[in-house]
Order: C-alpha cells, then structure tokens, then sequence
C-alpha cells in the first residue's frame, strides 16, 4: 500500500492542476495523445501481434479504432456540451422568498483506476475507451496493465506521458502500473480512488464491485463483464434467406477465434427450420480452422469450458470442437431444446471463444418464456421480417429490458465508436446498466453534477460564465440555446 500510496498522492496532484487548465489545453492533450501513439505504430504494431496472437491487419485496425476514438473525445471537450451546463437565473422579486442565482455542470470525479482488457491490447487497453474517456473527463487514470501484452502497455504508457509533457499538462495525469489480482484489490480499496473502470471476465468484475462497494466510501465501479449476446431468429426470415444467415452467424461467432465482448454465444431458431439451419451451419463452421488465442490461459479455459458442457446430457452436438494445438481454439456448436436450456442457469454462462448453443423453441410464447429467463446482454439481435414483429410486441417489449443494444439485422460483432452507442447492459452483462464504455457518454462516468449558487461570475467555470465565452449549448431558465 506504500507505494500506492505514492501514486495516489501525486494522482490527487495532478487532478487539481489539471481543474486550472482550460478547455483547449485538455483537448490538445487528447490530440497529442493520439499523435505521439501514432508515431510509435512501426514498433507498436509487430509488439501487439507478437504478444495477442492477432495478425498484424488486425492490430492496424484496432490501433485505427484506438486513434479515431481518442480524437473523437478531443472533439467532444472542444465542444464542450456534455458537460450539461444548465442555469436558473435569480430573480430577487419572486414571492414569497426571492430566488437564488444557480448554476450546475458536471465535474471530474478525480483519480480513477482502469484495468486493461485482454482481448483488445489497444482499444479497451492502455489508451483504450475507459482511459481516454476519463481523462476526457478531467481525472487522472492510474492504468494496471493486463499481463498478456506488457510490452505493448509500456510503449503506449510512454506515449501518453510524452503527449502530457508535450502538452504541458501534469506529468502523473496519467501512471503505468503492473501486477496481479492482489495489486488491483489494493488500487480498488485505496481511499483516494474516486472511480473504477474494468473490461473482462464476470468473476474479476464482481469482485472489484463487492471490494469497492465494502470500502469506507463506497465507489462507482463501471465492470463490463461479458455476455453471451443472443440472436433470435424468426420462421419468415429463416425461410427467405436460411444459408445467407447461417453464414452471417458462423462468421460472427468465429471471428477473432471467439474472444468478442459480444461475440454471438447463443442463437434461437424455430423447431421448424432447426435442422436445415444446423445442416447449414455445421457445412460452414466445419470449413473453420482452429487457430491461436490471445493467451494460453484463455485457450485452456475454453477446452476446460467445451469439456464440461460436453458432459451435459441435454446437449447435443451440431460441431464438435476437434482436436487442435494447446494455444488453439478450435469452434464448436451445440443445440438443445428451448425447455432444456429454460432449466439450466449453465446454458447462459459465457464461454469466452468460438462456441454457441442453437436453442430451437416451439413457438413464440415460448419466446415470451426464454425472454423471462434471459440474463441481462450487452446485445441482442433480431432476425425477423416487419410482419413478424409487429406480431411479438410483447416479446419486443421484454427483449429490450435484457439488453443494453437491440440489433435488428446483422450480428452484434461490430461496435461502432460513436455518439449513439450503447456498450453495457442489464447485469451480469455489466455491473451498472446505465453506463456505456464505448461511444462518447462513456465520459459521463467520471463525472459529477456540482452547482454553484450565488457564486461571483469571475469564479465561475467558463462553462457556466454568463457570456458562454465557450460557445455551447445549455439550458438556460429552462430553454436550451446557445
């Protein structure tokens, strides 16, 4: 704890020098940022691959993803908006008691702990979505490395501290740590953490959640935890484009070997097509190699995984998972039946690579039941013609409160960074359903409403000056105007 210690004090420094910078000068701190990891690419790039086991195209893609979302949230602090600055003008005459002069925006929270993600070494990683949206913010991050990339951590950590230099912002805005479960217990418990922010299995998310909600002074922590994100797929639409779909399903469900947040864990087909589209996804799912996982830990959790369902009765086997390199993932499918799969809590729980379960149903009142014992999603995906959901508004209605994003065509393997997004769900999807971690309300999270009343206009933070030097958008007496 007495090293801790030490960055948490220099934390708390930062985050009051950073309250004294202007909004320009924070922006161009996410822009430098940006630039000074783009700098690095020709050594970043083969260091990602090297220690993920994600080809190179990948890499470049991700560190796309990586650079566009950091520049998207320099935009939105030059914006300014989000901040939600809303003001009551006084009005001295009112009867029977006058009416003070108020004014509310929200605030960074302070020092926040982000935890590295495994399966994205450069987007939910070291400058990812929960780092760059918090010092969007205004708080200082205090980052623990994910141990499967660590060279790839420490060339970014450098980057984001040269951009702090080269943008004159406090040099511990931003700190690197390493270590394992134990070191992050203590970042979650120590008393100057203001927030936590976690991307990974259910288990070390809920036990950040119960370690910080147990503190002195309980602490937001925003765990996305995973989820099995299922589609629903109706008879119409089955009927009209059945191969396009089982195509459309084996390419989500095997891309990146499996190891997506919302990878497509689970589909639901009409007992009428579920052997012509079992045939036709065991055809394709078969023409699939087994290939490298991001670690050997999570290859041996997904064959300890498939090993144990493979002792389950109920289950059978539309593609078994062959026999392939300790380090490999190899992808597999299963059915059972909608009753069966109502009974056992076991067919929800996430198995982090290239395995689904096909649940064939009855009909959909059926649907209404397995809408009832569904657990809370990152995503659930609809594959119905327009007939056929004006005819299951009532499973519409319970599928939306499942989940934190309803597709309704597609597959839910693609997130788009941007205003719009919702990443994060009902639990056990993630440990707070109002929050998102990708898009640019993933800002919101570090931060607090505060209002200022009466207070001497010189004072004031520019957002709320009377003159709105920086020219956004607010409520003002109710009205929202520039």
């Amino acid at each position: 704890m007495s090293d801790l210690n030490a960055n948490f004090k220099k934390a708390q420094q930062a985050f009051t020098a950073i309250k004294s910078k202007t909004v320009a000068e924070k922006a161009a701190f996410l822009e430098a940022m940006a630039v000074q990891i783009e700098n690095i690419k020709s050594e970043l790039i083969p260091t990602a691959s090297k220690e993920s086991n994600l080809p190179d195209g990948r890499i470049t893609g991700e560190l796309g993803r990586t650079l566009g979302q950091i520049r998207l949230f320099a935009n939105l602090v030059k914006e300014g908006s989000w901040v939600e600055a809303t003001i009551d003008h006084a009005d001295p005459d009112r009867s029977p008691a006058p009416k003070p002069d108020i004014r509310r925006m929200l605030r960074p929270l302070g020092p926040v702990v982000v935890f590295g993600a495994s399966n994205f070494p450069l987007a939910f990683s070291t400058a990812g979505g929960d780092t760059v949206s918090a010092l969007a913010a205004g708080c200082p991050v205090i980052y623990k490395a994910h141990p499967a990339h660590p060279a790839t951590s420490k060339l970014v950590a450098g980057a984001i501290r040269d951009a702090a230099q080269k943008s004159g912002m406090p040099e511990d805005i931003f700190q690197h740590l390493e270590g394992g479960i134990s070191v992050g217990q203590e970042m979650a418990k120590h008393p100057m953490a203001k927030a936590i922010a976690f991307t990974g299995s259910y288990t070390g998310g809920k036990a950040l959640f119960d370690t910080a909600a147990a503190r002195e002074e309980p602490i937001p922590v925003y765990a996305e935890m995973g989820s099995v994100n299922p589609i629903f797929a109706f008879e119409s639409k089955l009927s009209q484009h059945l191969d396009a779909l089982a195509t459309a399903y084996v390419g989500s469900l095997t891309l990146g070997v499996g190891q997506f947040c919302t990878n497509p864990g689970l589909i639901f087909v009409p007992e009428s097509k579920a052997d012509a589209f079992s045939k036709a996804v065991a055809e394709k799912i078969a023409a699939v190699s087994a290939a490298p996982m991001l670690h050997d830990g999570i290859a041996k959790t997904y064959k300890d995984r498939i090993a144990t369902l493979k002792e389950k009765d109920k289950l059978s086997w539309v593609h078994a998972a062959t026999a392939s390199e300790l380090t490999h993932g190899s992808p597999a499918l299963a059915r059972v039946t909608a009753a069966d799969w109502i009974s056992d809590d076991a067919f929800q729980e996430e198995v982090f690579g290239p395995f689904g379960i096909l649940v064939s149903y009855k009909n959909t009142s059926q649907l209404v039941q397995i809408a009832d014992s569904l657990k809370g999603q990152l995503t659930c995906t609809l594959w119905a013609e327009d007939d056929e959901l004006a005819e299951n508004v009532e499973f519409l209605a319970l599928i939306e409160e499942k989940c934190g994003r309803l597709l309704f065509k597609g597959a839910p393997t693609g997130v788009e960074v941007g205003f719009a997004m919702q990443h994060g769900g009902p639990f056990p999807s993630t440990s707070d359903s109002r929050s998102t971690s990708v898009g640019v309300y993933a800002i919101k999270r570090f931060a607090r409403p505060v209002a200022f009343q009466d207070m001497p206009e010189r004072f004031l933070p520019e957002e709320l000056k009377e003159s709105n030097p920086l020219d956004i958008w607010r409520t003002v007496d109710g009205v929202l105007k520039k």
